[in-house]
């Protein structure tokens, strides 16, 4: 596919990942009565379910990455040409972007939004290292036996992550872009953006490391 194409595919999808978590994160508050566990749960939820259904939507018109460090992974250990990398970081980031003022209109909020949630500190970044090795990790574990299962597992994945991260599990560098554009309840600072990008890119740096140590090798 071209790849200018394949780059829009990848900005729309982003776009409606982001509406769908910044959204489901709004309408969780305004519902939970201020029972903070509940909005998290249906942030969670209708993230991973979202998931689902963009990967199946996506998956065979860009790779339904939405994500640069997936891009990069996937593209230095061959399976992306590395070509494609920089348009679709920049849709990537474009579309995350596009996603929160969609949301944003959807609720009849200000569309223009900085971040003002503090989230730092080491606790913060290692969460970030752990939850994007494990997302990076599994995406480099897919293969033509078991690439049925990407959606699930993709959207199951980072479900999960919302609740057994302190950080509630971002993983993704234009996702965190884009939240600190948001002060609702899925938003983040933006003094606080550019430590989770680092540690995004460094657990998704390990989990290269740990799929080459890992995997098998081809059978002659």
């Amino acid at each position: 596919m071209n790849v200018w194409r394949s780059a829009v595919a990848e900005a729309l999808g982003t776009a409606l990942l982001l509406a769908a978590v910044v959204g489901s994160g709004i309408m969780g508050e305004r519902l939970a009565a201020g029972n903070v566990a509940i909005a998290l749960l249906a942030n969670s939820l209708a993230t991973g379910f979202a998931l689902i259904a963009l990967i199946v939507a996506f998956g065979s018109r860009s790779g339904a990455h939405f994500n640069p460090v997936v891009s990069a992974a996937l593209a230095l250990r061959g399976d992306l040409p590395k070509g494609r990398v920089a348009p679709y970081v920049v849709a990537q980031a474009v579309g995350a972007i596009l996603g929160v003022l969609a949301a944003h209109a959807m609720f009849d909020l200000p569309l223009l939004q900085v971040g003002a949630k503090m989230r730092t500190g080491f606790a913060q970044w290692w969460s970030e290292a752990i939850a994007t090795f494990g997302l990076v990790f599994l995406v480099l574990s897919f293969d033509r036996k078991n690439e049925w299962a990407a959606p699930f597992a993709v959207g199951g994945y980072i479900a999960a992550a919302y609740w057994f991260t302190a950080s509630t599990s971002f993983a993704n560098p234009a996702v965190t872009l884009a939240r600190g554009f948001t002060d609702s309840f899925a938003g983040i600072g933006l003094a606080d953006v550019g430590g989770f990008i680092a540690s995004q890119w460094a657990g998704g740096a390990l989990a290269m490391v740990a799929d080459k140590a890992l995997r098998s090798p081809p059978q002659g």
